[in-house]
């Protein structure tokens, strides 16, 4: 198996645990159970959420606009993994 499709197989596993995180969601809803419980359950939605978009955003800034993209000219290194950063703390 390739590193890619390594990538892309933990990126659908992680949309798993997300589709199984909005079940959980939709069960407590169901039931009527606890507002707190309920945010809890969104609030970890929210992260696993921004977790997958840092990681795609992070390899298409890797992939895509440091190495060049369709006739694009490469951003620097350091500007890329300043904006990897940037991205990092954005969406904690």
């Amino acid at each position: 198996m390739s590193t890619t499709d390594r990538e892309a197989l933990k990126l659908l596993n992680r949309v798993r645990r997300l589709r199984g995180q909005l079940d959980a969601v939709e069960r407590a809803l169901s039931h009527k159970e606890d507002c707190a419980d309920v945010l809890m359950l969104l609030a970890a939605v929210r992260g696993g959420v921004n977790g997958l978009m840092a990681e795609v955003m992070e390899e298409h800034i890797r992939h895509h606009l440091a190495e060049g993209g369709e006739g694009q000219q490469p951003i620097s290194p350091e500007l890329a993994e300043d904006l990897i950063d940037l991205l990092r703390s954005y969406l904690k």
